[in-house]
């Protein structure tokens, strides 16, 4: 009996500890929640078609015509200005680079300032819950380009697959996409849409290259 009484409690201790080794040690905690951005992401997927208008170098129809709404208000369309060159930047007031590219920018429209060139600035964010920010903004830095919001399926199709901003379009006055850069590269972002512009001025027919 002495024997058998050992070897029970080592059986009754093996079997007790047995559920408490191995798996409750590993367990894994639980998953941080994911980061939740202050904007919501830009998707640049688009429809085939959309694509291959910016391809051949034209807007499609859709978006020229497209009425987009002012920051202040009223409405208007990049139809608008047919025989103009029209520059469109891409923006929004949570991108640093966008606050850095803005007075290079302002430079450049006060030098075509009476000339056949239309300044259009728009800002990807979501009016519904933007408009404050925005609106505070652009008084604080004298924005002086025409500023309006670009809806979803305008900021897709502008931005052609890129989903970074800024962004920069250059429009020659016959609708033809001259020129399509994303970012900014400090001191050279003002050279580079003066140089543009100055391209796109030069190819448009004579009138377009005299002033108002």
């Amino acid at each position: 009996m002495r024997r058998i009484f050992p070897l029970l409690l080592l059986a009754l201790l093996a079997a007790n500890a047995a559920p408490q080794s191995g798996r409750r040690g590993v367990t894994k905690p639980p998953a941080p929640p994911p980061e939740r951005l202050s904007e919501p992401p830009i998707v640049v997927s688009q429809p085939e078609a959309a694509l291959a208008a910016i391809v051949s170098g034209a807007l499609p129809d859709s978006v020229r015509t497209r009425q987009l709404q002012s920051i202040d208000k009223g409405s208007f369309s990049l139809a608008d200005f047919t025989g103009k060159v029209v520059v469109v930047n891409l923006w929004a007031t949570w991108c640093g680079p966008c606050r850095m590219e803005i007075p290079e920018y302002e430079k450049v429209r006060k030098e075509y300032s009476g000339r056949a060139v239309e300044f259009v600035a728009l800002t990807t964010e979501d009016p519904r819950t933007s408009a404050d920010r925005v609106n505070r903004f652009v008084r604080e830095v004298k924005f002086g380009f025409r500023l309006g919001w670009a809806d979803r399926d305008t900021a897709r199709t502008l931005m052609n697959g890129r989903g970074a901003i800024p962004q920069t379009l250059v429009i020659g006055s016959d609708g033809r996409i001259i020129s399509h850069w994303t970012g900014y590269s400090r001191a050279q972002g003002g050279d580079r849409l003066r140089q543009t512009i100055q391209s796109a001025l030069s190819e448009a027919s004579p009138a377009a290259q005299k002033y108002r």
